[in-house]
C-alpha cells in the first residue's frame, strides 16, 4: 500500500471539497440568512485540515494502482461524507447533532435522499442550497466512479463496460487519462443539469427552487427545498419534467456520451440494458397505475396514471421524490415500489440499487441453468448485446448479488434489534442500501425518530450501496493489507 499517495489524494480531496462551500456562503450573503459564518468556519477548518494532510507528502509522485484505487474510492465518500456534516453542526439552524449531521451529509453525498430534517420550508436558503449541492457533487462523483474507475477495479461485473467506457482507460492502474473521461462526463452532467433547471424554471419554479431541484433530479438524489417535495408545486407539468430527467439520469452515461459523440440516438436502442430498463419501468408503471385505480386510491384514471407514473419512475430510479404519501397506499404497491428500487438505474448512471445490467445477467444465467438441465452437454454462453459474456463477469455478478443480499439481511436484523417494526426496518435498510431515500412505516416521510444506533447503521448502508459493496468490503479483507 502506497500510503503517501493515498494521503496526498485525501488531502487534495478535503481542500477541493472545502472550496465547494463557497457557493453556499454566497447564497447566505444574498439572502442575508445569517449562516455565512458557519459555512466560512467549516470551509477554513476543512481547508486547514486538508492542507496539513497534503503538505508532508506534496512532493511524492507515485501512481495509484488497484489497491490504492480501492482506498481512494472508499475515502472519497466516507471522509467527505463526514466532512460535509460540519456546516450542519456549526449552523444555528437547524443545528443538528453529530449523528444527525453525519446522516444528512452522507445521505446527500451518496444521493440517497433520506433526511432527518423537518421544517424545510423555514430553513435558511443557504442550508437548503447546501443540501442540494451535496447531492449534485455526489452525483458527479458517482458517474466518474461508475464509468471511469469501477471498470478498472473489476467491481461486481462492472468490468463488462470496460470496452465501452467513453475514453481511453487502462486496465491495471488509475492514470491521468481518466481525466479525459471525467471531463467528457462532466460536460454531459452539467448540460443535463442546466437543461433541467431551465425546464423547471419555465414550468413555474422560482430560480432558487429550479436550480436546487435540478441538482437533485439529475443526481437522482431526491432532496427537496420543501417538506412536500415535488408535491409542493402541485403542477403536472413540473412532475412530468421530473419524470423525463429522472429517466434520462437513470441511463448509463456512457450511452449519453456515445450519442453526443456520434450525433445519433441509435446506440440507446441497440443497448440491451437500456431496453430492459424501459421494459421494467413500463411494466412496473402499468401494475402500479392499475393497482391505484382498482383499489380506489384515486377516483379517476388520469390521477391514478399520473401518480403511478411519477412515483414508479422516482422510486425505481432511486430518486425518491414524492407528490403524495405513497407509503400510505395499499401495502402491496408500497412493497412493489421498494422492490423496484433494488433493481435501480443502469450501470454508469447516477441511480442506486443493484443495477439493471446485473439483474439482466442474473436472469440470463438462471435461464441458462434451466437449459443446461435439459441439455447437460451443451455449451450455452450468456450473451448480452449479441456478445458472449466472460464467465468471470457472471461469477462477479453472482458474488455481488450474494453479498448484497447478505449485507441487507444483516443490517435488517440489526435495525430490527433497535426496536423498529419489521416493515420500517425492512424499508429503511432498502432505502439506504439502494440509495433511495424514503421508505415505509415510520420512515415514509423522514428518519427523524430513529435512534442514533439505527442512523449509524443506515449511514454504513448508504456508503455500502453507493460503493457497490465490494469496494468497501474489500478493505476488511486481511489479504488487502498484506504486502
Amino acid at each position: 500500500m502506497k500510503a503517501a499517495a493515498v494521503q496526498k489524494v485525501l488531502g487534495l480531496l478535503l481542500m477541493v471539497f472545502s472550496l465547494t462551500i463557497l457557493p453556499p456562503v454566497g447564497v447566505s450573503y444574498f439572502y442575508e440568512d445569517g449562516t455565512a459564518e458557519a459555512f466560512l468556519t467549516a470551509m477554513v477548518l476543512l481547508l486547514v485540515l486538508g492542507t496539513l494532510i497534503w503538505l508532508p507528502v506534496r512532493h511524492k509522485r507515485e501512481e495509484l494502482k488497484l489497491r490504492e484505487g480501492f482506498m481512494v474510492v472508499a475515502l472519497f465518500w466516507s471522509v467527505l461524507g463526514l466532512a460535509g456534516a460540519l456546516p450542519f453542526v456549526l449552523a444555528e439552524e437547524p443545528h443538528l447533532s453529530i449523528t444527525d449531521a453525519a446522516f444528512e451529509s452522507i445521505s446527500g453525498l451518496t444521493t440517497t435522499g433520506a433526511t432527518v430534517i423537518i421544517g424545510l420550508d423555514e430553513l435558511p436558503p443557504a442550508i437548503l442550497y447546501y443540501r442540494q449541492q451535496l447531492q449534485w457533487l455526489g452525483g458527479m462523483g458517482i458517474i466518474v466512479l461508475a464509468v471511469a474507475i469501477l471498470p478498472i477495479l473489476g467491481i461486481g461485473g462492472m468490468q463488462l463496460y470496460r470496452a465501452e467506457t467513453p475514453g481511453p482507460v487502462k486496465d491495471n492502474k488509475l492514470t491521468p487519462r481518466i481525466t479525459e473521461t471525467a471531463k467528457a462526463l462532466w460536460y454531459i452532467y452539467l448540460g443535463l443539469t442546466i437543461a433541467c433547471a431551465l425546464a423547471y424554471w419555465l414550468a413555474g419554479m422560482t430560480p432558487f427552487d429550479a436550480i436546487g431541484h435540478s441538482f437533485s433530479t439529475v443526481a437522482i438524489g431526491g432532496f427537496s427545498t420543501h417538506d412536500a417535495s415535488i408535491g409542493f408545486f402541485d403542477s403536472d407539468l413540473i412532475e412530468m419534467i421530473a419524470v423525463v430527467f429522472m429517466l434520462i439520469s437513470g441511463v448509463n452515461f456512457a450511452l449519453h456520451f456515445l450519442a453526443w459523440n456520434r450525433r445519433s440516438l441509435s446506440g440507446y436502442w441497440l443497448d440491451s440494458e437500456f431496453r430492459f430498463y424501459l421494459v421494467l419501468m413500463a411494466l412496473t408503471t402499468a401494475i402500479v397505475c392499475l393497482g391505484l385505480y382498482l383499489t380506489g386510491t384515486y377516483v379517476s384514471w388520469s390521477e391514478s396514471f399520473l401518480q403511478g407514473l411519477f412515483h414508479t419512475v422516482s422510486i425505481a430510479t432511486t430518486t425518491g421524490f414524492s407528490t403524495s404519501a405513497f407509503y400510505e397506499w395499499p401495502i402491496f404497491l408500497g412493497i412493489l415500489l421498494i422492490f423496484s428500487s433494488f433493481v435501480g438505474g443502469c450501470a454508469g448512471s447516477t441511480g442506486g440499487g443493484i443495477k439493471v445490467i446485473r439483474f439482466l445477467l442474473l436472469i440470463k444465467q438462471g435461464l441458462r441453468e434451466i437449459d443446461r438441465l435439459i441439455h447437460p452437454n451443451a455449451q450455452i454462453p450468456v450473451r448480452v448485446g449479441g456478445r458472449s459474456v466472460n464467465h468471470r463477469v457472471v461469477d462477479a455478478v453472482w458474488g455481488f448479488f450474494s453479498l448484497y443480499v447478505a449485507c441487507f439481511t444483516l443490517m435488517y436484523l440489526a435495525l430490527a434489534a433497535t426496536g423498529l417494526d419489521l416493515t420500517t426496518a425492512f424499508s429503511a435498510v432498502a432505502a439506504a442500501l439502494n440509495n433511495l431515500g424514503p421508505g415505509l412505516g415510520e420512515v415514509g416521510a423522514h428518519f427523524v425518530n430513529l435512534s442514533p444506533t439505527a442512523k449509524w447503521i443506515l449511514c454504513f448502508a448508504m456508503l455500502l450501496g453507493r460503493l457497490e459493496v465490494f469496494t468497501l468490503l474489500v478493505l476488511l479483507a486481511p489479504a488487502f493489507w498484506r504486502p
